[in-house]
């Protein structure tokens, strides 16, 4: 049996280096579990960043690829295919009202550099007003309307026309956006920047800014999309109808998948506006359309809501002086310390649960929406004894 000391080694002599690994080599997943190389559980509240929404090896999912995997795995976008069609019309059925059309690519990022680029197409204006703690992407386009100065300033100069303003500020936003503001660029809950929902006053306020300016709204909802919140998309917690969304991670059960979904305001693009060679391939659209039909069928975005509150209760009654505050949205959940989070994921880890970090001092949890009640409370049990010790 291969060691995880071993696959660290041998991982470590030719990947990029990019990512700080912790020491567990994660070989075998199911539900809300995976397993390292030595065979020890854990239960995972990184969901590989968002994406194991509907759970690690998800059956549903598994057995679409599988299927699909012997049909027909490559198409692209000049010919047309049976999974893609059936996988739009179910996308744009579900979507917020006025979405009826999806540009198919292969990861949020992807999605988040196609909306760019349709807003100014449709716009005929240059200027992006984003969000001071909004992340978006890390290719250029995305990059350039995420905030963080250590994940732009080794890149720079980045694409011109970006300007940041507060988040969950409405004054900000009306002495920014004008006559060149192609489009906003907003989470309703920001991930990377700290778990931090935005108000309903404010998205309302963004929506009609953007319909006096002639400026399009777009909504990132990569990490939240998909029931995550207890909506099935965040935006519906405020009735928000975004001209452009951008979904990934959980889109299509585990298989790299990006959507940029829009309307009339952008309208059908012309021929060769933009490509991708992968996107909408029938194996994604395969597990895509498997992935809606289950979290549609087992009402996770209920799920996530009933789960995503009584985790957010139990946690605030922890009374450790190490918390500074807890907040979230259904199962995006945010514990802001006192004191910088990476030993306490290490803490966490070394007692069976993954968690990950949304800036320097606060611990993210975003598990799989399957996961259980039972699961759910050894997950809480683990954090009040690393928040106290």
């Amino acid at each position: 049996m291969t060691t995880t000391q071993e696959i660290m080694v041998r991982e470590s002599l030719h990947d990029s280096g990019t990512y700080p690994k912790r020491e567990v080599a994660i070989v075998r997943g199911q539900g809300a579990q995976v397993w390292d190389a030595e065979g020890r559980e854990y239960i995972d509240c990184t969901s590989g960043h968002g994406v194991a929404i509907v759970g690690h090896a998800n059956p549903t999912v598994a057995e679409a690829i599988a299927r699909q995997a012997h049909t027909l795995i490559t198409c692209p976008g000049i010919f047309c295919n049976d999974q893609r069609a059936a996988f739009l019309e179910k996308l744009t059925s579900l979507a917020p009202r006025g979405l009826s059309r999806a540009f198919l690519s292969n990861s949020g990022t992807e999605a988040v550099e196609a909306a760019l680029k349709l807003a100014r197409l449709a716009t005929g204006r240059a200027g992006i007003v984003a969000t001071m703690r909004g992340f978006h992407g890390r290719t250029l386009g995305a990059l350039s309307a995420t905030w963080e100065k250590r994940y732009r300033e080794p890149f720079e100069p980045l694409v011109p026309g970006f300007t940041h303003v507060p988040y969950d500020n409405l004054g900000a936003m009306e002495k920014t956006v004008g006559e060149d503001t192609a489009a906003v660029i907003v989470e309703i809950v920001q991930g990377e920047g700290g778990v931090r929902p935005g108000s309903g006053e404010y998205f309302r306020g963004l929506r009609e800014l953007c319909d006096e300016q002639g400026a399009l709204l777009i909504v990132d909802e990569v990490q939240t999309g998909f029931g995550r919140t207890g909506k099935l998309f965040a935006c519906e917690h405020h009735r928000l109808s975004p001209d452009i969304l951008c979904l990934g991670k959980g889109i299509a059960g585990g298989v790299p998948m990006g959507a940029t979904l829009f309307g009339d305001k952008v309208g059908k693009l012309p021929r060769g506006a933009h490509g991708s060679t992968f996107g909408g391939n029938p194996l994604a659209c395969a597990a895509g359309l498997a992935a809606l039909d289950y979290i549609m069928r087992e009402d996770l975005p209920g799920q996530a809501a009933e789960k995503g509150a009584y985790l957010l209760d139990r946690l605030r009654r922890i009374e450790a002086p190490v918390i500074r505050e807890v907040r979230g949205l259904g199962l995006i959940v945010g514990i802001e310390l006192r004191r910088r989070v990476q030993p306490y994921l290490i803490a966490l880890m070394e007692r069976g649960v993954l968690a990950l970090p949304a800036g320097r001092t606060v611990l993210r949890l975003l598990p799989p929406l399957v996961i259980s009640q039972e699961e759910l409370d050894t997950v809480i049990s683990a954090l009040e004894e690393v928040l106290t010790g």
